[in-house]
């Protein structure tokens, strides 16, 4: 049996997602409660591994159930039936995790045949936050929110970030690994001024490169504050090679917002298109 959780996580005092010896990681906490329900060694696959500091409100994973693991699925009486036990496996982890957590499992679904949370995706969205001098600091939002000292030109920045979206190599963005292939479609790339001041970037793609997020919100930000001209956002990317021009901004202010699949009858095909490609180019995700 295959099960799809949908996690939610403040990643400020994990080390990414993945499991690391000695490390606090999202992986490594949400097996051990997974053990603790389930018993013998679940593992997860994830839609997208992020970086230690970065947070999550739509993350995906799945998880493959031998026979005597689904045995063990909590199954609870709700107004005389039995509850679905896949459906209360979320609470079953929710409480393991104990109160106030900075990680947790929003819901649990039996996984449509097909499905693979990572390879399945059809692209995944970013959201990132920065408080500027116009927005000022607040110490309640410290954990998610990056600060700039300078008055942002939204419109400028909003305007390099759309000039950047297609199908590219995307090189000059991402953090160099070895046989790994840096072209991207990116799908959307805006920044608007929220309700609440805060300078926010929407960006989606169909995958990222290692950095690839931080690093343009890095040179739009360089453009918002009057050191970058806009074109030099895309003359950078065409070069293809880091620049010292831009910088990648802190983790803090970066949230996986959301991650896309296709239709349930597609999920299969979508899964072994990706996996065939990233087999033919080396793609790390």
């Amino acid at each position: 049996m295959r099960i799809r959780l949908d996690i939610a996580y403040d990643g400020t005092h994990f080390r990414g997602w993945a499991r690391q010896p000695g490390l606090r990681t999202v992986q490594g906490v949400l097996e051990d409660a997974l053990a603790r329900i389930l018993g013998a060694d679940p593992r997860l696959v994830v839609a997208g591994r992020t970086d230690a500091g970065v947070h999550a409100s739509g993350q995906v994973a799945h998880v493959d159930l031998d026979e005597e693991q689904e045995a063990r699925l909590p199954r609870r009486r709700r107004d005389g039936d039995e509850a679905d036990a896949v459906a209360a496996l979320a609470g079953r982890i929710r409480g393991v995790l104990g109160a106030y957590p900075d990680v947790t499992v929003t819901r649990t679904t039996a996984a449509p045949d097909g499905f693979d949370a990572r390879f399945s995706a059809v692209w995944r969205r970013y959201s990132y936050r920065i408080a500027d001098l116009a927005t000022g600091y607040d110490p309640l939002d410290r954990a998610r929110t990056t600060s700039v000292k300078a008055h942002l030109d939204v419109e400028a920045m909003d305007a390099a970030a759309r000039s950047l979206i297609g199908l590219h190599d995307f090189a000059a963005y991402c953090k160099a690994r070895e046989e790994a292939t840096t072209i991207r479609t990116l799908l959307e790339y805006d920044w608007h001024r929220a309700a609440d001041g805060a300078v926010v970037a929407n960006v989606r793609a169909d995958a990222f490169c290692h950095s690839m997020v931080r690093a343009l919100v890095g040179a739009c930000v360089a453009v918002g504050e009057g050191r970058l001209e806009a074109d030099r956002v895309l003359a950078i990317r065409d070069a293809a090679a880091r620049t010292p021009d831009t910088k990648v901004l802190a983790a803090r202010g970066l949230v996986l917002a959301e991650v896309g699949y296709p239709a349930d009858d597609l999920l299969a095909a979508r899964a072994e298109q990706t996996r065939n490609r990233r087999d033919a180019d080396e793609i790390g995700s």
